[in-house]
C-alpha cells in the first residue's frame, strides 16, 4: 500500500505520517530527508548552492525513484512538491491514497510562528504579514492540493485522530 500526504507546511504530514506508517506497520519516507541523503546537502544547501531550478528536478527524479522502487510506505512530501512538473499526477496515477491535510490559515500560522526560523520560505516575514502570505501562497497551490483523492481537514486535531480519519479512507 503507497499513501502520500501532501498539504502546506505545517499542516503535520511528518507528524502523521510517521504515526500513520508506525500504525499500519509500513515504511514511513519523507521526500525532503531522501533528497538530502541522495544528494548528501540539506533542502536549504541544495536550494542556495544548486538553486531552485535543481531542487524541483531533484524532488521529481526522487519521486519517481520512490514509487519505482518502494511497494508499501507513507510518503510526506514537501509544501510544494505537488505543484511543480508532474508531480501531482505521478502521486494520483501510482496510488489512490494521496491525502491533502488540509488546516485553516490562522491554526497554521499559531504552527508555523513557532518555527519561523527554521523555515526558509518563511523565516524573513514579519510576523504581521504572515496571514496575507500564507493566505496567498495556499491560493496559488490549493488547485494542486485539491487533486488529492482525498481531503482530510485537519483544524486542531491530534496526530491520532488525523491518523483515524486516514485509514477509514484507505482504499
Amino acid at each position: 500500500m503507497q499513501i502520500v500526504l501532501v498539504g502546506y507546511m505545517g499542516s503535520g504530514k511528518s507528524t502523521v505520517g510517521r504515526e500513520l506508517a508506525k500504525r499500519l506497520k509500513i515504511n514511513f519516507l519523507d521526500l525532503d530527508s531522501y533528497i538530502e541523503k541522495k544528494y548528501e546537502m540539506s533542502i536549504s544547501d541544495l536550494f542556495s548552492i544548486k538553486g531552485e531550478i535543481f531542487f524541483r528536478k531533484a524532488e521529481i527524479l526522487c519521486l519517481n525513484e520512490i514509487f519505482a522502487t518502494n511497494d508499501d510506505f507513507v510518503l510526506s512530501t514537501g509544501g510544494g512538491t505537488p505543484c511543480y512538473g508532474d508531480n501531482i499526477n505521478v502521486m494520483t496515477n501510482n496510488t489512490s491514497n494521496v491525502f491533502y491535510l488540509s488546516v485553516p490559515i490562522p491554526e497554521l500560522i499559531k504552527r508555523l510562528v513557532k518555527e519561523k526560523a527554521n523555515r526558509p520560505l518563511i523565516a524573513n516575514i514579519p510576523e504581521n504579514e504572515l496571514p496575507e502570505f500564507i493566505g496567498a501562497h495556499l491560493f496559488e497551490r490549493s488547485y494542486f492540493y485539491t487533486k488529492a483523492h482525498h481531503t482530510i481537514l485537519v483544524q486542531q486535531k491530534k496526530a491520532a485522530e488525523v491518523v483515524n480519519d486516514i485509514v477509514e479512507k484507505l482504499v
